[in-house]
């Protein structure tokens, strides 16, 4: 009996199963390597979202007439709770590489510094009000720049939010 064309019909069922299967292999990890970064792109855009958002409320909510202190306080401590920024923090905090979660915590503790402040009585657009508006927007800056790397986006070369400044002159 001649083997030599069994072998053949062998070795070539076996190349072609191992080949589909690498194939198969590089595929679904392509696909599982999309989805993670389509869920990272959720999440970042969550929570630069809620941090927009929170931020433009508590502004809002310091600028307006409270019948007490304690009423300001009480709404500004509201808005934070429910602007959802903590649930957006849970997802950085296990979905995002770790130097996009420490620039992340770092945006989330300015915003806590801005609410802490309004709550003690600082007024909007104080100097030290603008100087902890000025270090949340350095710190979205640097976080939306370390999601944009690990998104493998090219770098920005403008600001999202103009300096404070920039809002008192015409010309910005």
């Amino acid at each position: 009996m001649d083997w030599l064309p069994l072998l053949s019909t062998l070795a070539g069922a076996t190349i072609g199963i191992v080949a589909t299967l690498i194939a198969d292999r590089n595929r679904w990890k392509h696909d599982d390597d999309k989805e993670a970064l389509r869920l990272r792109l959720d999440v970042y855009t969550q929570y630069t979202t809620t941090v927009k958002v929170l931020g433009e409320t508590l502004r809002a909510l310091a600028g307006q007439d409270h019948p007490s202190p304690d009423e300001r306080a009480l709404a500004l401590r509201g808005a934070f709770r429910e602007s959802g920024i903590a649930i957006a923090s849970e997802r950085m905090w296990l979905i995002a590489p770790q130097p996009v979660v420490k620039a992340s915590n770092n945006v989330f503790h300015c915003l806590r510094r801005i609410c802490d402040g309004y709550i003690d009585g600082t007024a909007v657009s104080s100097p030290e009000d603008r100087a902890r508006w000025e270090a949340r927007g350095k710190a979205a800056a640097t976080m939306r720049q370390l999601m944009r790397d690990d998104l493998g986006v090219g770098p920005l070369t403008e600001r999202h939010s103009p300096l404070l400044d920039d809002y008192n002159d015409p010309a910005a």
